[in-house]
């Protein structure tokens, strides 16, 4: 299985890792868990979950349209690896409350979703 493949599974599993967090810190009261979320940087973990979700399937879906057309797997890979470190970074920022820095990275993965198309598209 492919490096970029892979990265498909990190980016799956990246929403629990800011959920996790969103719920840390205190005493957690399973029956209310959103209470903790109302503020500070645990409301902005869970923001980070909430935008990890929605990168998700258009990241998923380009990886595998990159792999079913043959794309240059080195590209692949190299855009997936960016895609995930973009991710990582975006949640941090979330979670330090650097909303610029935060869009930039933001941005910095999408660039990597259009660019894994593009190389399908050039195999194609």
């Amino acid at each position: 299985m492919s490096f970029a493949l892979w990265c498909i599974l990190v980016a799956g599993l990246l929403p629990f890792v800011w959920s996790t967090l969103s719920k840390s810190g205190g005493r957690y009261d399973n029956a209310r868990p959103r209470l903790q979320q109302k503020t500070g940087w645990r409301q902005r973990a869970d923001w980070a979950q909430q935008n990890a979700w929605e990168a998700f399937a258009p990241f998923a879906a380009a990886v595998l349209v990159a792999h079913w057309t043959h794309a240059d797997q080195g590209t692949v890979n190299l855009l997936a690896g960016l895609f995930i470190a973009c991710r990582v970074g975006h949640g941090l920022a979330y979670l330090a409350d650097r909303p610029t820095l935060r869009s930039l990275i933001w941005t910095g993965g999408l660039l990597c979703v259009v660019g894994l198309y593009v190389a399908a598209a050039r195999a194609a």
